[in-house]
């Protein structure tokens, strides 16, 4: 399966199709599933701290064939680590459970900061803390000096936050992940992104955790028209 490259702000490339890892939790299926997609062209993997799996995930990656330097790993910190003095820590985790010796590319993976005790994905006010966005992407910025990431981004930012960080940045985030599909296309955000020479990336292809846009009889009905599964 041949899969086109994008170039990143940075000069970076960047496989267009990759394998998500989030709710993949099942011991032993994930680490199946990433070396099936690998032999079948796939070279972008999509991580992310909080998913808990990295470690499948490293075990993985460390039995593939494939070269480091063909594939395109990408993780995230979580929120609780967005205190600039625990952003280089973050990373080092990462890499340790991925068994990796630099990310491809690391994003932040939300914009707003829970306190350092605090790991859960469904925060209460008392949670959060206050960690002004631009402390931690400068944190960030200096990752690309130590040679363990080769782009750095952000994840599920909007557009008003976006704005007001990129006149900041030393480095313009090089990607913005975001939940994009049929029923949530935020092109607005899409086109602000594109002319800021930011890539967006869209995670939930196939619809999010409440809808399946396979489901969709309009969908459906174009995937019959061109002999595809909804899927394609």
């Amino acid at each position: 399966m041949p899969v086109k490259n994008i170039k990143l702000n940075n000069g970076v490339a960047m496989p267009e199709i990759g394998l998500g890892t989030w709710k993949a939790d099942e011991e032993g299926i994930l680490a199946k599933t990433i070396k099936k997609a690998v032999d079948l062209g796939y070279r972008h993997i999509d991580c992310a701290k909080i998913y808990g799996n990295q470690k499948e995930i490293g075990k993985a990656l460390s039995e593939l064939t494939v070269p480091r330097k063909e594939l395109f790993v990408v993780s995230k910190i979580w929120q609780n680590k967005h205190r600039p003095e625990l952003v280089p820590g973050a990373l080092d985790d990462i890499l340790g459970e991925l068994q990796l010796e630099y990310l491809d590319l690391l994003l932040i993976h939300w914009p707003y900061a829970q306190k350092p005790e605090s790991d859960t994905m469904s925060p209460t006010v008392d949670d959060l803390d206050n960690v002004p966005i631009m402390d931690t992407w400068r944190a960030m910025e200096a990752l690309l000096d130590t040679g363990k990431v080769r782009a750095i981004g952000v994840s599920n930012f909007n557009q008003a936050i976006l704005e007001k960080m990129i006149p900041q940045c030393r480095v313009v985030p090089a990607v913005n992940q975001v939940e994009i599909h049929p029923y949530n296309q935020a092109p607005e955000l899409v086109k602000f992104c594109q002319d800021k020479g930011i890539a967006v990336t869209g995670y939930c292809p196939l619809g999010g955790t409440k809808i399946s846009v396979m489901d969709d009889d309009f969908i459906k009905r174009v995937a019959n028209a061109h002999a595809c599964t909804p899927a394609q």
